[in-house]
């Protein structure tokens, strides 16, 4: 069963400049649940891979964060699915971790915890960061234009990046879910 890797915030829920910071402010992108149940009874595995410095700025706790998570889990399993695993980074960029992205320590957990190499899976964000993290550990970086994709975008085009070359761009989560439910 081949794992997908899923940003969270601006690839599944909206993002916010100032942080999610509770479930109630946790809002999907439309046809986002969808697009994870169907990519799920493809026979995905879903694994989500997110920062979440809000945590270590004190924008919110790690119950409003597991709170989050379990709306989104829920919602999903609603929708005929299921999330794997959820992995985050509650460092701020300051902190200089190996889990916050475009570092792989996130990856590596994933790669520890399925027993696995995540090579040549794919990884869905809407950051550079995000595929940053996608291509040095060799996985299929995937650019959504949901959230800061449209962003991320203009700036792979302006500024080019030679590991950065193969990015495949959709315009939201639903359309790689059609494309990647036939390719599997």
């Amino acid at each position: 069963m081949a794992i997908i890797i899923l940003d969270r915030d601006g690839v599944i829920n909206h993002h916010l400049d100032n942080h999610v910071r509770s479930a109630d402010e946790w809002i999907p992108i439309p046809g986002s649940i969808e697009a994870m149940a169907q990519l799920s009874q493809a026979g995905h595995q879903l694994v989500i891979a997110t920062n979440q410095s809000g945590l270590a700025l004190g924008q919110f706790d790690l119950d409003d964060l597991e709170a989050m998570h379990e709306k989104m889990r829920a919602l999903v399993e609603d929708a005929g699915g299921e999330i794997a695993a959820i992995f985050y980074c509650p460092h701020r960029d300051e902190d200089l971790c190996r889990c916050r992205k475009p570092n792989t320590g996130l990856l590596d957990a994933i790669e520890a915890e399925f027993d696995t190499s995540l090579h040549d899976c794919y990884m869905v964000g809407d950051r550079r960061q995000d595929l940053e993290a996608a291509a040095t550990k060799g996985c299929k970086p995937v650019l959504v234009k949901t959230g800061c994709g449209e962003k991320t975008l203009l700036e792979l085009i302006q500024n080019p990046d030679q590991a950065l070359a193969a990015t495949i761009v959709f315009e939201d989560l639903a359309q790689f879910a059609e494309f990647a439910s036939v390719c599997s």
